[in-house]
């Protein structure tokens, strides 16, 4: 996909080490003083759950901007039984083009490639301020709940074919991709330039954000 000033491609192996760093930067002091998003979409790539068709990144003046990517998930019914869904995450951009549209660019390419790939549903976490735009609606919507049984303000669901959350209530259960290892964390992050962790008014609304569950 190509824009006037911004291409979209499909991520390359090469490209990993400064994705790595642009997700570093952009998340850094947003959710939590630091951050572990880089790490995350580190150990993604290496995860079963990695879909490599939807990993994209956006580039421009041959500089890279941006990057999505996404993973297998599923809701999980009261009966055992598995429902796969996708989620994306992390999706960013780097702060000095933040705000331009870059990210919904991303987005909305991917969207629409999942739903021509043939997934059933898009479930993730995030500010539904946001996401809402994308047709992205509270989770509750579909009687699907977090990982421990509680409706969250945060768990969003998109159905990318019509009707395709109607019969699927259950917990919704992340790739282990997004779980983190603080100790691995930390060996992982050290191989970074050193940032000062810092206290925001962006991580006490995440906070907020994340408490309303019920």
């Amino acid at each position: 996909m190509h824009t006037p000033d911004l291409i979209i491609r499909r991520e390359q192996e090469e490209d990993y080490p400064l994705v790595e760093q642009l997700v570093r930067d952009a998340f850094w002091d947003v959710h939590v003083p630091g951050c572990c998003e880089h790490l995350v979409i580190h150990n993604l790539r290496k995860s079963q759950d990695f879909i490599p068709e939807l990993d994209f990144i956006a580039e421009k003046d041959r500089r890279i901007v941006g990057q999505i990517a996404y993973a297998r998930s599923a809701i999980r019914g009261e009966n055992g039984q598995t429902h796969e869904v996708i989620t994306f995450g992390p999706v960013s951009v780097i702060p000095e083009l933040q705000n331009q549209g870059i990210g919904s660019l991303l987005i909305t390419h991917t969207i629409a490639l999942a739903r021509g790939m043939g997934f059933p549903a898009i479930v993730i976490y995030g500010d539904p301020r946001y996401y809402s735009r994308f047709g992205f609606r509270c989770a509750e919507k579909y009687d699907i709940r977090t990982f421990d049984g509680k409706f969250a303000a945060a768990l969003l669901a998109l159905e990318l074919k019509p009707g395709a959350l109607a019969n699927m209530p259950g917990n919704f259960v992340e790739s282990a991709a997004y779980s983190i290892d603080e100790e691995q964390l930390a060996q992982y992050d050290a191989g970074f330039p050193f940032k000062e962790k810092k206290d925001t008014e962006s991580q006490r609304e995440f906070r907020f954000i994340v408490s309303l569950r019920y």
